[in-house]
């Protein structure tokens, strides 16, 4: 896979079940996106709202619904982010914490992993990104 596509609320909030520092996931899509792997953003929010520094050293894309006018699971949504990075939907990744918005990617042709819990989600980035997320990196480093 040459991109990692993820969702924000949900998944990159998710600080799992202690509830306490840098969300895990933070770290995966950096270690993805210093692996070479092409990163976006995805959220069916209506733009960034206030900025967050640390955006632009984890996605060299981010797509907003609310720039864009349409919204996840609509396949168009999907193609767009994956356009943007420069590649094709099946050279992607997909990662969301609700089953749809997974299903509608897929059907549009990205590889789509249900974020059900941090672990899980890890592992399967790992296999399918050849990333070993182990290193805890971090946005705030």
């Amino acid at each position: 896979m040459k991109g990692l596509i993820v969702d924000f609320g949900g998944v990159l909030t998710d600080r799992g079940p202690d509830g306490v520092g840098e969300p895990p996931l933070i770290g995966a899509v950096l270690a993805a996106r210093e692996a070479g792997i092409r990163t976006a953003l995805l959220s069916n929010a209506d733009g960034p709202g206030e900025p967050i520094p640390w955006l632009d050293r984890l996605f060299q894309v981010l797509v907003f619904s609310g720039d864009v006018g349409v919204a996840k699971p609509d396949a168009a949504i999907y193609r767009l982010a994956v356009e943007r990075l420069g590649l094709e939907p099946g050279e992607c990744v997909f990662v969301d914490d609700l089953a749809v918005n997974v299903r509608g990617a897929v059907a549009a042709g990205l590889v789509g992993v249900h974020h059900t819990s941090i672990p899980s989600t890890l592992a399967e980035l790992a296999v399918l990104l050849g990333v070993d997320f182990a290193g805890g990196r971090s946005c705030n480093g």
